[in-house]
């Protein structure tokens, strides 16, 4: 199981890449593999304000319903339509195509309270 190193990882089992001063948000290999085939992604509306540890979305999978839990907090600026269309992108590609949203985070270090790959491994006994 892929979990890059470059990403923080929350315990609700979102990954975070900083790219300047936004950040992008996904969820793990590990959770896409756990919830089955996605079938449905709901994504929040540009310009809405998420909360750290506060549902933002949600996924659908064949199994199971699961709210998105956002890492930390912010602004969203970006969210990426084409899951619109291509759910499946969720299990194909987790880290690249299936990213959920693009923040302006209101404290950009909050994401150095997030777990590292390694941690996260460890959570989630992969190591």
């Amino acid at each position: 199981m892929s979990t890059p190193k470059e990403l923080r990882y929350s315990e609700e089992h979102e990954w975070v890449k900083v790219e300047g001063d936004k950040v992008r948000i996904g969820i793990t290999e590990f959770a896409q593999s756990e919830l089955g085939d996605i079938v449905f992604v709901e994504l929040p509306e540009i310009g809405a304000e998420i909360k750290a540890n506060e549902p933002f979305g949600s996924v659908e999978s064949v199994k199971t319903v699961s709210e998105l839990y956002a890492p930390i907090s912010g602004k969203v600026v970006e969210i990426n339509e084409e899951l619109d269309d291509n759910p499946e992108f969720v299990n194909e590609s987790p880290y690249e195509k299936a990213w959920m949203v693009v923040i302006e985070p209101s404290n950009i270090a909050d994401v150095d309270n997030l777990m590292t790959a390694e941690q996260y491994e460890k959570m989630t006994n992969q190591d």
